[in-house]
C-alpha cells in the first residue's frame, strides 16, 4: 500500500493506515523531518486514545493508555547497540501483546520476529509525504 499526502491530511492517513495494518507493532523508518512523529500522533489519536502525545528521543518510550490495552511509542534514535535496548527492557515490551510503534527501529532489527509492519516514510519535491505500508 502507497499513500501520498500533505501533513494536513496525516489523521485521514492514519485511520487508512490502521484498516491495513496486520498486527500491533508497526516499525517507522523515515528520514528526520520526514513526519514520523506526527503520523504517530495521529495513529494514537485514531485509535482512540486522549492522552497527549510526545516524542520519546530522551526517555526513549512513551506510554499512552487505551482502555484495556496500552501503545508503547518507542524512538530508538539515541539507542547504539542492542545492550542498551537491552538495558531497558526492549524484549518486555516486544512480547508485552500491546500496540508498539517503534521509529528508528534499525539497531533492533536482529530480535525482532513476525508478525510486524513495516512502514517507510519520504518527502517529494514538493515536500509531500509517501507512506508505504509493507
Amino acid at each position: 500500500m502507497e499513500i501520498n499526502y500533505q501533513l494536513k491530511n496525516v489523521e485521514v492517513v492514519a485511520n487508512q493506515l490502521i484498516g491495513q495494518l496486520s498486527t500491533k507493532t508497526i516499525l517507522l523508518y523515515g528520514n528526520m523531518g520526514v513526519g514520523k512523529t506526527t503520523l504517530v500522533k495521529a495513529l494514537v489519536k485514531a485509535l482512540g486514545c486522549k492522552d497527549e502525545v510526545s516524542s520519546p528521543t530522551f526517555s526513549i518510550v512513551n506510554e499512552y493508555g487505551l482502555g484495556n490495552d496500552k501503545i508503547y511509542h518507542f524512538d530508538l534514535y539515541r539507542i547504539k547497540n542492542m545492550e542498551e535496548a537491552y538495558n531497558f527492557g526492549i524484549e518486555d515490551y516486544l512480547d508485552s501483546g500491546h500496540w508498539i510503534l517503534i521509529e528508528w527501529p534499525e539497531v533492533i532489527e536482529s530480535i525482532l520476529m513476525d508478525p510486524f509492519n513495516v512502514v517507510h516514510l519520504e518527502l517529494d519535491s514538493k515536500k509531500n509525504r509517501i507512506l508505504t505500508l509493507k
